[in-house]
């Protein structure tokens, strides 16, 4: 179990105080292996109320002290991050980094690890609004104002964008690799069906980036992956596995509940799912690409396991990733910062897809 500590102080806002929650619920059970995260809320000194509109407050078992035994604290945004935290939660911090954490902060929360002299010397970043600031307050962090997400060492910090959305899929990704971390995200922002009563979207049982795969499948299922573009037999998969089609078939059901081609179906989908998120190719390039072959084959597929067609797919993709632009920051900033015209254009610029 790895635990993870959310150190909330007063007037942090609702949406960073569910955000990781439900993306670590929609990591897929069959891909957290042994060590699924355990999230701690843990209030700090001074905690009365979440940041308005709609403000609520928060009973949680854990203080400052559900910070030991964590692998990762990650501070929350939080209201009064123009004045320096109170001490026991700088020294929280140091102590926190001290046992080798790893430490992220949300939005304002890097005004936090930056008063506790933890980001001298080291990139950061927070919400577009306060970049300013925090490069006039703590002049020895070196402010990156238009990056979502910060890593430098054991440090991560975010702009705070949809509850930090990114920051929360960046450890998920260290955790559980980057096939999960996208997996979580589709689950909880696009909502795919289940199709066939398997999990949403992903593929069951063994995945071609782990050590050995299970049934000792990875390096076939790598080699499956990496010559998606070509049709694949039965009997030549076999031989790549050093194995009879029989035998292979049942590696696979063992494995991954699938068989053999059933499993490279839905590797090719994923693929598509991929290519739809990443750029403008046709869906005839895609199919060829995939091994899907033509366009209507790519849609059939594409319809029964994912429940919408690549077209919806793409479309509310690049959706979802339009709205992760969106402000979430309490709405207590100071006037000549809520101020549009003082937006920097780098700060609106969309991902690319």
């Amino acid at each position: 179990m790895t635990v993870v500590a959310l150190l909330v102080l007063d007037g942090t806002p609702g949406p960073q105080l569910t955000t990781p929650g439900l993306l670590f619920g929609a990591v897929p059970r069959e891909r957290r292996g042994g060590a699924p995260h355990q999230l701690r809320v843990c209030a700090g000194p001074g905690f009365r109320t979440t940041a308005g509109p709609g403000p609520f407050g928060l009973t949680t078992p854990w203080g400052l002290d559900g910070l030991d035994g964590a692998r990762t604290v990650v501070v929350a945004g939080y209201g009064g991050f123009r004045e320096a935290p109170p001490a026991a939660v700088s020294g929280a911090l140091l102590a926190a980094a001290a046992r080798g954490c790893r430490i992220g902060a949300v939005g304002t929360g890097t005004f936090a690890l930056a008063a506790a002299g933890l980001l001298d010397g080291r990139r950061a970043t927070t919400h577009w609004r306060h970049t300013g600031e925090l490069s006039a307050r703590h002049p020895r962090v070196e402010v990156a104002p238009a990056q979502e997400v910060v890593a430098d060492g054991p440090f991560l910090t975010s702009a705070g964008v949809l509850g930090g959305k990114d920051l929360w899929l960046r450890l998920i990704g260290e955790d559980h690799g980057e096939t999960v971390m996208r997996e979580a995200d589709r689950r909880l922002f696009l909502r795919l069906p289940d199709p066939d009563g398997t999990p949403q979207g992903g593929l069951p049982g063994a995945t071609g980036t782990g050590s050995g795969g299970e049934a000792g499948l990875g390096p076939t299922i790598r080699w499956m992956e990496e010559e998606l573009h070509r049709p694949l037999t039965l009997a030549e998969i076999a031989a790549h596995a050093g194995t009879s089609v029989r035998t292979l078939n049942r590696r696979f059901h063992s494995g991954t509940g699938l068989s053999p081609l059933q499993y490279l179906l839905r590797v090719r989908v994923e693929r598509a799912q991929q290519l739809l998120e990443r750029g403008d190719l046709p869906v005839e390039h895609i199919a060829a690409r995939t091994g899907l072959g033509t366009p209507a084959n790519l849609r059939h597929h594409f319809q029964r396991l994912n429940g919408t067609t690549p077209g919806v797919y793409r479309a509310a993709f690049r959706s979802m990733v339009a709205m992760f632009t969106q402000d979430d920051e309490p709405a207590t900033a100071r006037p000549d910062l809520d101020d549009p015209r003082a937006e920097p254009p780098s700060s609106r610029t969309r991902p690319a897809t």
